[in-house]
């Protein structure tokens, strides 16, 4: 299977903080859109939903 991947709206191209996703079927692929080669995450939809919960509400730095 091809994925279609594409960057997310969370995405800060200014401090080249590059992430894409891709729908995977039953999963969600996520990877660093600057090193594409280097391989991607798969998150189970649920999983994948409580990461962007948790990133929406800026809960994920240091």
């Amino acid at each position: 299977m091809s994925l279609v991947w594409r960057k997310s709206s969370r995405s800060n191209t200014q401090g080249n903080e590059c992430v894409e996703v891709a729908d995977m079927g039953e999963s969600v692929g996520l990877r660093d859109s600057k090193s594409p080669e280097s391989g991607h995450l798969a998150l189970t939809p649920e999983a994948f939903a409580t990461l962007l919960a948790h990133v929406k509400r800026d809960e994920l730095r240091p």
